[in-house]
């Protein structure tokens, strides 16, 4: 870009960072769809350990290059447990739930993430509490009540609905936690993170009992490969370029975009029933996210980010 000065000013254009906003929309959106399809062949948790497994593979690969150096001590300490909660038990509820819980759906619940991390950023003292995220709250919970009002009433089992909660909680809480840790380089914090996850859920895929086999049918593998490659390390680096080049108050409307990819995905791949309380009750879940979570007073000094989206 040329500068008023007639210098050249290093930062990319502004369509470029629209295209990375749009990718990691896209990536993310078809992260429930690729996990729905994983379900229909391979046990979650080992379906989830064979993602994240394979993921952390490629970012360690990438810290190598990178020639980043392993954390350690109380750093080490707090990548592992972001890892374990961002990733370990986020996705083990999150694969489960997605076993009975269509890919729209679930996308549209989980996009309550920005909301629960300022309220739980709220609770534990790192912000202070805003009137207007009561109103989102409020406003999203209604549209938690309208969307799930007919599945809970069908076949959506109880447990499975309080599971995608659960992962709601735990990657808000993983998005809170980030900021207390000792500062460690993204791509490390991933890398690590993932590694103790893969490994947990390896060994909750033990303890359940999970059939370890590998899938037969091409439609998992190509699954795989894209939760793995561009579902988490690709969405991961243009996130990362959205947040550097737009701030990470701005690049967090991507959790109320992934939602509608989502749902137009599942529907046409997953056959997803586009139903009343899924198109009236959506809205209303990101009408409450954008007032509580992303909607920033006047007065608002400085952004702070909600953590990495996987």
């Amino acid at each position: 870009m040329q500068r008023a000065d007639g210098g050249t000013d290093p930062r990319p254009g502004e369509r470029v960072v629209i295209g990375a906003f749009a990718g990691v929309c896209l990536l993310a959106g078809g992260n429930a769809v690729g996990i729905r399809f994983s379900n229909r062949e391979l046990d979650p948790l080992w379906g989830a350990a064979l993602r994240f497994g394979a993921a952390a593979v490629v970012l360690l690969v990438i810290m190598a290059v990178m020639r980043l150096e392993w954390p350690r001590g109380r750093a080490l300490a707090g990548a592992l447990l972001f890892g374990a909660l961002n990733f370990g038990v986020t996705f083990a509820l999150a694969y489960y739930a997605l076993v009975r819980i269509h890919a729209g759906l679930g996308q549209t619940v989980l996009a309550l993430v920005p909301l629960v991390a300022l309220l739980l950023s709220v609770a534990q003292r790192q912000e202070k509490f805003r009137a207007l995220a009561a109103v989102g709250t409020v406003c999203a919970l209604a549209g938690v009540a309208v969307v799930t009002r007919g599945p809970l009433q069908g076949s959506v089992p109880l447990l499975s609905f309080l599971a995608v909660l659960g992962a709601v909680f735990s990657f808000a809480e993983a998005a809170v936690l980030v900021h207390r840790l000792p500062a460690v380089h993204p791509v490390t914090m991933n890398a690590v993170g993932m590694t103790g996850a893969a490994v947990l859920l390896f060994t909750g895929s033990l303890v359940a009992g999970d059939d370890w086999v590998f899938p037969e049918r091409a439609v998992t593998w190509w699954a795989l490969g894209y939760l793995a490659l561009g579902g988490s390390v690709a969405t991961f680096v243009l996130y990362l370029f959205v947040i550097r080049n737009w701030g990470p108050s701005r690049a967090a409307y991507i959790f109320v975009v992934i939602p509608v990819v989502t749902i137009v995905l599942s529907s046409w791949l997953d056959d997803e029933p586009l139903t009343a309380g899924l198109l009236f009750g959506a809205p209303l879940i990101l009408l409450g996210v954008y007032l509580g979570a992303l909607r920033k007073p006047p007065s608002s000094a400085g952004d702070r980010p909600l953590g990495p989206v996987e």
